[in-house]
């Protein structure tokens, strides 16, 4: 599942406990309407920073569901357009997810669905033009879709079934929605929500050795437009591919461990027709593990941290998942 951004402008008064200086806030305001694309990327990064999973397209038998609550912390820097008057931009990002999903089968083939609704609360310091400035925000943000469907080598097979079976290769394609739910005001360059729909096709294929399995998957970020985007404006954002490649072993079912890496890149954002200079190039590189709790309770432990970052957010990410998981009988 994946995980739905925040301006550095101070909604506070001034360091002298009085209204804020009206001249500041208009000077600030009319760079950051020159910059918005570039700090609004700082959301972006870290969705993007959350991909990286394994066994999303492992096999599993029909009739499996699955509730997950998670935790995630996100700290580290923002590289933006160095012409940009915007510098020393950093995040502290807590993000606490709530997911469901249910296996079945369509024409033979293991398919799955999964939902996810994230509530995000980042902390954003920075300097605007050599003045610092923060920024808080919290809310629910984008409600998250997915479908998953097994092509070759995941046939629909029943819990029993499933157990005698062993593991093959399995290659699935999924599409990943995220609707424009979250928190949005219009006045705020950086919003919980993004206020467009999302849309990321994908292939993946996984593979065992023995214990051993291999991942990989491509897919294609593709956005609508924000048609009101920071008072009015019309903010549109190119494809952006994304791959994901996948190492582990299993020790037994439901305890792995998995290496894991990232790359995206394009993206790149326009304001009112003009684009700017924010094409987004991004490695990123981390460890899954998987531990089972109990016979139907298992926590995942992920960290992740970035290799290459061109534009955008240089983030060590750190999360924890708790899932419960039954049969339907």
């Amino acid at each position: 599942m994946t995980l739905p951004a925040v301006t550095i402008m101070s909604d506070r008064a001034d360091a002298s406990g009085g209204p804020p200086d009206i001249g500041l806030a208009t000077r600030t305001a009319r760079c950051l309407r020159h910059a918005t694309a570039g700090v609004a990327l700082l959301w972006s990064a870290l969705t993007s920073a959350q991909e990286m999973e394994p066994r999303a397209y492992s096999a599993v038998p029909v009739g499996t569901n699955f509730v997950v609550a998670s935790y995630a912390r996100s700290t580290g820097g923002v590289s933006l357009d160095p012409t940009l008057p915007i510098t020393d931009v950093n995040a502290k990002i807590n993000t606490f997810l709530l997911g469901y999903s249910h296996s079945f089968g369509i024409a033979g083939h293991a398919a799955s669905i999964a939902a996810a609704v994230p509530f995000s609360n980042a902390d954003i310091t920075g300097n605007v033009q050599g003045v610092p400035g923060n920024a808080w925000r919290s809310g629910l943000g984008d409600a998250n879709f997915r479908v998953v469907v097994n092509l070759l080598g995941g046939p629909a097979l029943t819990p029993e079934e499933f157990a005698r079976r062993p593991p093959t290769t399995t290659l699935g394609a999924s599409l990943t929605v995220i609707a424009p739910t979250g928190q949005y005001v219009p006045s705020r360059v950086i919003n919980v929500g993004s206020n467009r729909w999302s849309f990321k096709p994908e292939l993946g294929l996984s593979h065992p050795f023995g214990d051993w399995f291999v991942e990989g998957s491509a897919g294609v970020w593709l956005f609508t437009d924000n048609d009101d985007f920071f008072g009015g404006h019309k903010r549109s954002q190119a494809p952006m591919p994304v791959f994901q490649w996948h190492g582990g072993y299993t020790w037994r079912p439901g305890l792995w461990l998995a290496a894991d890496m990232t790359y995206f890149a394009g993206g790149r954002t326009s304001v009112n027709g003009v684009a700017d200079q924010d094409l987004q190039r991004t490695m990123r590189y981390g460890l899954t593990l998987s531990v089972p709790l109990a016979a139907q309770w298992s926590a995942k432990l992920a960290w992740s941290n970035g290799l290459i970052t061109r534009v955008g957010g240089n983030f060590q990410t750190i999360s924890l998942s708790l899932q419960y998981r039954w049969f339907n009988h």
